[in-house]
C-alpha cells in the first residue's frame, strides 16, 4: 500500500484473535482503514505447550490475558499511519483501559517525539460500551515464578537472587537469540520460549517509507510472559526492570518522553492492576530489582562469574554478522554498562567479558560525554541516570587501575564541579523508590547481597 493511502486511514481496528490450544498459535489480528481504503495484519504468537491440557480454569484465565496482549500488541501496526482513532473491540474495566491508553500514548511518546506527531499523546482509546463480566480470581501468588531472561546482568541477578531464596525460577524469554541461549545454558536451568512473528507487510510498509520508530515492546512480551505463566500453571512473572527505567530523557510539548517507559514502575503497575481486574491474577507481574540503581545491579552482578563468557546488554550485537561477538562496543548500552561494572571488578575481568577495554579508547569520549550530562540529554537507550555514570567516574578516579586511563582522564576533566556536588554514592546504593515486589520475593535480594 502506497505512503499517501496509509497516511489517509483514520481508523486503527482489531477484527479478531484467536488460540489454538493444541499447537499454541495465537493469531491477532489488526486492520487500518479509512477512505485510502484497508490494510490488514496478522500477528503470530506461538506459545510454548504445557506437558498435560490445562484445565478448563486456566483456559479462562489465559483468555483473559490474551484480550489484553491483542489491544497491547497492536502499537506495532498502529505506527505504520498513526490514525487520530483507536478503535477497541470489546467494553474494558477502567484499569485495563487505562493500561491500553498509556501504552498507545505514554508507550508512543519516542517515537510521537521523532516524527514529530503530537496528536499521538493526546490519543483516547474508543471502548464500546457494555457490562465487563467479573474476571474469576486466579491465585497463582504461591507457585514456581517465570523469570524473564535478556542476557544482560539485570536478568542474570534477578535469575541467580531467585535461585539462591530457594525460589526455583523458570527462565523465559520471546524470540530467544544466541545469547540468551547460551545464559540459559551457563544457567543450568531448564527454560521455556514463546514465538512471535511480526505480520510481513509491516516490515514492507516500513521498507517503503511507513512511519516508524520505537514501542513498548516490554509491554508486549510482558503479557506473552504472564501468558506462557498462566498456561503452565506457574507463579508471577518476575522482570528485572530497575529504578532509572522510570527516569524521563527529556520533556516535549508537556509530557514527558522516556525511552524506558514500558521498563518503568508507572507502567509495570498500570499492567498488574489491568491483570488483577481483566484476568483475576493475584500476583501476575513484578520487578525484583525496581528499588536498585543500575550501578548497584552491576554490583551484584560483579560478585556472580558463572555468565561472564556468555553476558550481554547490548541491543546492537544481536544484529552483528559474528555471532561469537557479544559486545559492539560502541553504543550508549556498551559504554554505560563497562562504566557501571568497571569500578566493582578487576581490569582484566571487564576486558574479557566485553572483548576490548572502552575506557582506554579515547573515541569512546564524546559517547561518555552524553552519558555524563555534559553534552545533550540522557540517549534513548537502556541506560542509567546521569547521576549514576558520575558516581561510577568518582569510583574510578579513585581506583589504581582506573585513574590513568586515557577516558577516565578526560572525562574526570569534563565532569563540572557541580555534576559532582550533586551525586552522590550514597544515594546510588540505598535502595529506594516505589516497587511491587512482593513479601516472600523481598527475601531473594538479600540472599544475593
Amino acid at each position: 500500500m502506497p505512503n499517501e493511502q496509509l497516511r489517509r486511514m483514520d481508523a486503527f481496528t482489531f477484527p479478531s484473535y484467536s488460540i489454538d490450544l493444541a499447537t499454541g498459535e495465537v493469531l491477532l489480528d489488526y486492520a487500518l482503514t479509512g477512505p485510502g481504503g484497508e490494510q490488514r495484519f496478522t500477528e503470530v504468537v506461538t506459545l510454548p505447550l504445557p506437558d498435560a491440557p490445562p484445565s478448563d480454569e486456566t483456559v479462562a484465565t489465559l483468555g483473559r490475558v490474551l484480550e489484553l496482549l491483542h489491544v497491547v500488541a497492536g502499537v506495532s501496526y498502529y505506527k505504520t499511519a498513526a490514525p487520530r482513532r483507536l478503535v477497541l473491540p470489546a467494553p474494558l474495566g477502567t484499569a485495563a483501559a487505562e493500561l491500553v491508553t498509556a501504552v498507545y500514548t505514554e508507550g508512543l511518546a519516542e517515537y510521537a517525539y521523532r516524527n514529530q506527531l503530537p496528536h499521538v499523546l493526546e490519543l483516547r482509546p474508543e471502548v464500546p460500551a457494555g457490562t465487563v463480566s467479573p474476571a474469576r480470581e486466579y491465585d497463582d501468588s504461591d507457585r514456581r515464578p517465570l523469570s524473564a531472561v535478556g542476557g544482560g546482568k539485570d536478568s542474570i541477578v534477578s535469575l541467580e537472587a531467585l535461585r539462591r531464596a530457594g525460589l526455583d525460577p523458570v527462565p523465559f524469554s520471546v524470540n530467544p537469540n544466541h545469547v540468551i541461549v547460551s545464559v540459559n545454558e551457563a544457567s543450568g536451568l531448564t527454560p521455556l520460549a514463546a514465538r512471535r512473528r511480526i505480520d510481513p507487510v509491516l516490515f514492507e510498509l516500513n521498507a517503503a517509507g511507513a512511519l516508524n520508530g520505537h514501542i513498548p515492546v516490554t509491554a508486549i512480551n510482558s503479557l506473552i510472559a504472564v501468558a506462557t505463566a498462566v498456561l503452565h500453571g506457574l507463579g508471577p512473572v518476575v522482570m528485572s526492570n530497575e529504578r532509572s527505567a522510570s527516569d524521563p530523557n527529556l520533556v516535549w510539548n508537556g509530557h514527558e518522553i522516556n525511552h524506558q517507559w514500558s521498563k518503568g514502575v508507572a507502567a509495570e503497575g498500570l499492567l498488574r492492576a489491568a491483570l488483577a481486574e481483566h484476568a483475576g491474577l493475584t500476583e501476575p507481574y513484578f520487578s525484583l530489582l525496581r528499588s536498585l540503581s543500575e550501578l548497584h545491579i552491576a554490583r551484584l552482578f560483579a560478585g556472580i562469574d558463572r555468565y561472564d563468557d556468555v553476558v550481554t546488554s547490548c541491543n546492537a550485537a544481536f544484529r552483528l554478522r559474528d555471532a561469537s561477538e557479544r559486545w559492539c562496543r560502541d553504543c550508549p548500552k556498551c559504554r554505560f554498562v563497562f562504566l557501571a561494572m568497571a569500578p566493582f571488578m578487576s581490569r582484566e575481568r571487564i576486558v574479557h567479558i566485553f572483548g576490548g577495554d572502552l575506557l582506554a579508547d579515547p573515541a569512546q569520549v564524546p559517547g561518555y560525554r552524553e552519558l555524563l550530562g555534559v553534552d545533550g540529554h540522557k540517549p534513548f537507550e537502556c541506560v542509567g541516570e546521569v547521576e549514576e555514570s558520575v558516581v561510577a567516574l568518582s569510583l574510578l578516579a579513585e581506583q589504581d587501575q582506573w585513574r590513568d586511563a586515557p577516558v577516565v582522564r578526560a572525562l574526570v576533566d569534563a565532569v563540572p564541579e557541580t555534576a559532582w556536588s550533586a551525586a552522590a554514592a550514597s544515594d546510588v546504593f540505598t535502595p529506594g523508590g516505589p516497587n511491587h515486589v512482593p513479601p516472600p520475593y523481598a527475601k531473594a535480594l538479600a540472599a544475593l547481597s
